[in-house]
């Protein structure tokens, strides 16, 4: 074949394939328009998370039916996208996920890869997501899906590997792959080594790019990932390379030597020597490569280290406004433009480096308060009895918030005829009473955990966890836990609960609460539920 490198080609394009039609199901879709999912990043991401789900719930062998999946976009969309949509909406998006863009109607995909050795397209089947019956609570027959082959892969392919692991892992199946003598196998995963060494090498061109442009822009997380990074791809590898040369010519002069010898080697001998002299090539770039990056190692953390020196002593420079102390000055003044030199000349005591940004020493320079600030908080030292007492403060604090607008929901509840209140009905009682909406919602996120664990309990039976305190004894949790709050706050507010429940309202609708947030006015969104108390006979 002239293009060796179109080997296996229909094998590449079936991992193109998984994404191609996952899209092309997805896209041109008029019913995500429907739930709020608008631009095609928010589709794509939403389909990964089903599927990440989908694959967690098949590793740990668990049932994966359209009602736990609806409800864990639900628990999605109520904690991070905010999108409109109550639960019936959820559950109704997980099954159009499931059973339109993830198997297709039912119908079988398929994707075309050219095999440019026959010359012909080659069909091969794409499945995401199958499934099975399964009965939960040995009776209720339910449909569990879990991840195909494809399924799989297509997730792995996202984050299959560490980056400071992938350079050992195809150098691992490089050796194994001549050891075995699959010289042609070898010769693709001496090519993927030989690109992950220049990948590196330009990783590090960047680096240092970014260093002489501005130290400050690069942060010491991206240095030590590239410095890892570094260690990884060098250790030991110029002699691991160095053995691998020498064993590939010493295997290349055992055929040379039987082509004297017998006369014509066969075709499967040829290919071999043409592997071999392939794989010494790549090697000796390889080792080179290899040079290239320990040098070019030194050279950044020489680099760095010299533009962060650079950087400190910055602060030694006196700063002033040149609006201030030049314009204005000239403004009032203008024969002073004849002086002007006298002005300027500091700048040009010494020789200005290569690379120095002007527009830095124009820039308005902002007040560092808050990161001093920030720094001092840090110098406190662990066990500092003023810092404990401070953060003990802060979560007594917190847990007053948790309190009050639980506390809140309790009493609204109990107050309202057949011990039951819908979040609806509370929002207009704020409408009237919008001094009370700070108690509900003291914090965006102690409210939507507070609503979450309702929701996500629906039923809980006081007097079992009456008992149980009677009988057992446990220490408290020092943070907000449902039950520990809701046994605490009947207790103080007198109520004599047996049970409180929380189950969503048929209509579907969601409910807006406005709300004062450092003075500014902000309105947040939730399913309409309703919460219901049973007192003790």
């Amino acid at each position: 074949m002239q293009y060796d490198f179109l080997k296996q080609f229909p094998k590449r394009m079936k991992h193109v394939g998984r994404y191609a039609l996952l899209f092309v199901n997805s896209s041109q879709k008029s019913i995500w328009k429907q739930y709020g999912f608008v631009k095609i990043d928010e589709q794509v991401n939403v389909i990964f998370a089903v599927l990440l789900y989908v694959m967690e719930q098949s590793l740990k062998d668990e049932h994966c039916t359209a009602d736990d999946i609806g409800a864990y976009l639900d628990s999605l969309n109520m904690r991070y996208l905010g999108k409109p949509m109550g639960y019936a909406e959820c559950r109704a998006l997980g099954d159009y996920i499931l059973n339109v863009i993830l198997s297709n109607e039912g119908k079988a995909m398929y994707f075309d890869g050219f095999h440019f050795e026959s010359g012909a397209y080659e069909a091969m089947h794409v499945s995401y997501v199958a499934n099975r019956i399964v009965y939960v609570d040995s009776e209720v027959r339910r449909t569990s899906y879990y991840l195909t082959e494809d399924g799989y892969n297509l997730i792995l392919s996202t984050m299959e590997i560490e980056d400071n692991m992938r350079f050992s892992v195809h150098e691992m199946i490089f050796r194994m792959h001549l050891e075995k003598q699959s010289y042609d196998k070898a010769v693709d995963d001496i090519k993927n080594v030989f690109n992950l060494l220049r990948i590196q090498l330009q990783k590090i061109k960047e680096a240092m790019g970014k260093i002489r442009r501005n130290a400050l822009s690069y942060s010491v997380a991206e240095y030590e990932a590239v410095l890892e990074g570094n260690l990884a791809t060098v250790s030991d590898t110029k002699q691991k390379f160095l053995d691998y040369r020498a064993l590939v010519k010493k295997r290349a002069a055992e055929l040379e030597e039987m082509d004297l010898n017998v006369g014509k080697l066969e075709p499967k001998e040829e290919e071999k020597l043409k592997n071999l002299g392939v794989i010494e090539q790549y090697l000796n770039r390889t080792i080179d490569e290899h040079q290239k990056i320990l040098s070019s190692h030194f050279d950044l953390k020489s680099l760095y280290t010299h533009e962060l020196e650079l950087l400190s002593q910055m602060s030694y420079i006196r700063r002033f406004s040149i609006r201030n102390e030049l314009y204005e000055k000239i403004l009032d003044a203008p024969e002073a433009l004849g002086r002007l030199d006298a002005f300027l000349r500091p700048l040009f005591i010494g020789d200005p480096g290569k690379v120095y940004n002007l527009n830095k020493s124009m820039e308005l320079q902002r007040p560092l308060r808050r990161k001093a600030e920030k720094e001092e908080e840090g110098r406190l030292e662990f066990g500092d009895e003023a810092w404990m007492r401070e953060q003990e403060r802060r979560q007594q604090e917190k847990l007053a918030k948790y309190e009050k607008s639980l506390g809140f929901l309790l009493q609204k509840a109990s107050e309202a005829e057949g011990g039951g209140v819908t979040l609806a009905e509370i929002a207009d009682m704020l409408s009237a009473s919008p001094e009370d909406s700070g108690i509900l919602i003291p914090d965006v996120q102690i409210f939507k955990e507070i609503m979450v664990e309702l929701i996500r309990n629906g039923d809980v039976d006081l007097r079992k966890l009456k008992k149980e305190r009677r009988e057992y004894i446990s220490e408290g949790s020092g943070g907000f836990v449902l039950n520990e709050m809701l046994l605490s706050l009947d207790e103080a507010m007198g109520l004599g609960l047996s049970a409180v429940s929380v189950c969503r309202e048929p209509d579907g609708q969601a409910v807006a609460f406005e709300y004062d947030e450092e003075g500014v006015r902000k309105r947040i969104l939730c399913s309409n539920v309703r919460l219901r108390i049973r007192r003790e006979d």
